[in-house]
């Protein structure tokens, strides 16, 4: 029974490595020409959601610390953001988030996907 539940860990760690392999994303030199690649890599529509969600709570407790001055509630932050980005990628999109090459570029592509979402531009 044991040997069968590693068999699946295993099974699942490689999928993981299979997603994250970094040698066929492309390079990129500007956030421009970056944006269009990143919209690529969220087609699906829960993880756009997932993606929306994780980036309004994140701005949620932004606002809670800056009114209640709880600062150590801001190490939420990253967990939050990425976590729900992540999930959608590995799980629904099913590929690796931007965030592993270009962690800056990825950064800010999730606010403008988040603020084109608000405005209704990208569907979701």
């Amino acid at each position: 029974m044991r040997l069968k539940h590693t068999n699946a860990f295993f099974q699942v760690i490689a999928s993981i490595n299979k997603i994250c392999d970094m040698k066929s994303t492309p390079e990129f030199t500007s956030f421009k020409k970056f944006y269009p690649y990143y919209l690529q890599e969220h087609k699906n529509i829960t993880c756009k959601r997932l993606h929306f969600f994780g980036s309004s709570l994140v701005l949620i407790i932004v606002l809670y610390v800056l009114y209640s001055q709880q600062f150590m509630l801001l190490w939420l932050l990253p967990i939050i953001g990425y976590g729900f980005a992540w999930v959608g990628h590995f799980f629904f999109e099913k590929n690796r988030p931007a965030t592993f090459k270009y962690p800056f570029y990825s950064l800010w592509g999730d606010w403008v996907m988040f603020k084109d979402m608000l405005i209704g531009k990208i569907k979701w």
